[in-house]
């Protein structure tokens, strides 16, 4: 009996969280090939870039690995959170789960979760708040432009206007999310009666294009933008990641970008206020938020 015990905590203890490094993103890369997930390895280092990450190695081999982004002091989101198949039911996720939620030092969490990952989020505290359709396709015309919303490309003097309508619509401090993104990206925004009342991002992710964040205070507005960011990349994979609650989905639908999946959209602590005048309609992806 007392070797099994002393063998069970031997175990325990290699399966023991430890930082997530920039060594360990080409294994990464190959648990998340292996879910079918379509990160390249500059989205894996982007994201390691911006937050921060656990792993846990089995025979220094990279058998699991959980991402966290601060937003503020009191908030962050959630993501990048994979075991490998071979490595199921040892308590791997709920070990990087508990070692994420510490080093959050009680931050309220977001977090998209895919049907597999749900009841352990549950179990952890998390709530579920609504769902994240996923769309996607070859692009193969471009979208007409909306004349509800005329765009124009991001200048600088309008960057401390989109942090601030950023904050409106998310509910949180994205500051370093939003000047990493614009570091990469195609930005544009809307302006109405000369105020910054819109923004979208598209950049190089995954298989193609993401487009997101796209914040507006109308889904007209929304509409322009995303018309706008797309009509570049006709005959390239593009995806956006929309709330259920903002309505787009009919609309990318008939533009040519099914839905082709849906996660839920969960919270433990405090979910994020955001404001009455502007909304969250894409998101940057389903791990940053």
């Amino acid at each position: 009996m007392g070797e099994g015990i002393s063998e069970q905590t031997a175990e325990r203890r290699s399966l023991r969280p430890v930082a997530l490094s920039p060594e360990h993103l080409p294994q990464a890369l190959a648990l998340s090939q292996a879910l079918q997930w379509p990160y390249r390895l500059e989205d894996w280092a982007f994201a390691l870039a911006l937050g921060r990450g656990f792993a846990v190695e089995i025979d220094a081999r990279l058998a699991g690995t959980a991402l966290w982004w601060p937003y503020g002091q009191d908030q962050a989101s959630a993501g990048m959170i994979i075991v490998a198949a071979d490595a199921q039911r040892m308590g791997i996720g709920r070990a990087l789960m508990e070692a994420l939620l510490a080093d959050a030092a009680g931050r309220s969490m977001i977090l998209n979760s895919t049907r597999e990952g749900f009841s352990l989020y549950k179990s952890l505290g998390f709530v579920e708040r609504g769902h994240v359709h996923q769309h996607q396709a070859m692009l193969t015309h471009a979208p007409a432009p909306d004349p509800a919303a005329a765009t124009r490309p991001f200048r600088a003097a309008d960057l401390e206007a989109v942090r601030r309508l950023d904050h409106a619509a998310s509910g949180m401090e994205r500051a370093v999310l939003i000047d990493a993104l614009f570091g990469i990206g195609e930005v544009k925004v809307v302006k109405r009666d000369g105020v910054v009342c819109g923004y979208g991002c598209a950049r190089r992710w995954g298989r193609g294009i993401v487009i997101g964040p796209v914040v507006a205070e109308t889904a007209a507005e929304a509409r322009g933008l995303i018309s706008a960011l797309a009509a570049p990349h006709a005959g390239r994979f593009v995806r956006l990641d929309v709330t259920s609650a903002c309505g787009l989905s009919p609309w990318l639908e008939a533009i040519g970008l099914p839905r082709v999946d849906q996660v839920v959209a969960m919270t433990r602590g405090e979910p994020p206020r955001s404001s009455a005048h502007a909304a969250l309609f894409a998101l940057a992806s389903q791990s940053l938020g």
